[in-house]
């Protein structure tokens, strides 16, 4: 009788799984992540000038009783003057910038980005009814932080009268001063990239309304889903270096 010692061996079953494995990455992913690179060195690009731009500024540039930039020359009496060389939040004889209307509208577009999340998950679950409505949702939020975008610059530019130290002619806008440049570039291009993220989240309504998207078909939700967490992400950046700093 041999003295080897024989150890029971398991064979897989028929019934065994396989590992799972992680799902793979996808050209159109790869892709959509190539262009928030791209988008990330536009907007780096628009922060980093507004940042040099503000740091370079003079201590004279803003003052509670005069235009911006005013030669110091024409002041009488400059010890009465109060000077900045930006504009401080919540200082309203230079500063227009209305922070607590904005972070309501900053705290809208959040939302967005939650609903956004909900639809893509219902869709996993071919949920279609879930889908259809979050995307909805997500849409009807984004149109409203533009609408309340549309209505600050309204309030800016026409309908609301400032003092000199915002402005000289009562109006702020983006030719009186470095500050209303900046401001209206850097948060018309965000704008710019939230109404067309609004229309690709109508679009892809459409498609839900279709049936299009389930748990074997919802990547192109997913790209706009990423997009959108994007413009979401970098308004909160530019809300608290614009408003709040």
């Amino acid at each position: 009788m041999s003295d080897i010692a024989t150890f029971p061996v398991s064979l897989p079953t028929a019934t065994s799984k396989p590992a799972a494995s992680a799902a793979p990455v996808t050209p159109g992913k790869v892709a959509m992540w190539l262009f928030l690179a791209t988008e990330i060195m536009f907007f780096t690009g628009l922060i980093g000038s507004y940042i040099v731009l503000r740091a370079g500024s003079p201590p004279t540039a803003y003052s509670d009783k005069y235009p911006p930039n005013t030669p110091l020359t024409a002041i009488s009496n400059p010890e009465e003057v109060v000077f900045h060389n930006w504009p401080k939040p919540y200082d309203t004889a230079t500063n227009p910038l209305s922070i607590d209307l904005t972070a309501a509208n900053t705290f809208i577009l959040i939302c967005s980005s939650v609903t956004m999340v909900l639809a893509l998950g219902a869709a996993q679950r071919d949920d279609r009814k879930m889908t259809t409505r979050y995307l909805l949702a997500t849409m009807l939020i984004g149109g409203t932080f533009l609408g309340v975008q549309v209505y600050e610059y309204y309030q800016l530019m026409f309908g609301h009268i400032y003092p000199v130290g915002i402005s000289p002619t009562g109006h702020f806008r983006p030719n009186v001063s470095l500050f209303a440049s900046c401001f209206f570039t850097m948060t018309g291009f965000h704008g710019t990239h939230v109404a067309v993220g609004v229309f690709m989240i109508f679009c892809a309504l459409l498609q839900s309304l279709r049936g299009v998207y389930h748990s074997k078909n919802y990547a192109s939700l997913e790209y706009i889903g990423l997009y959108w967490h994007f413009v979401d992400l970098v308004w909160i950046i530019l809300f608290t270096v614009v408003y709040l700093i």
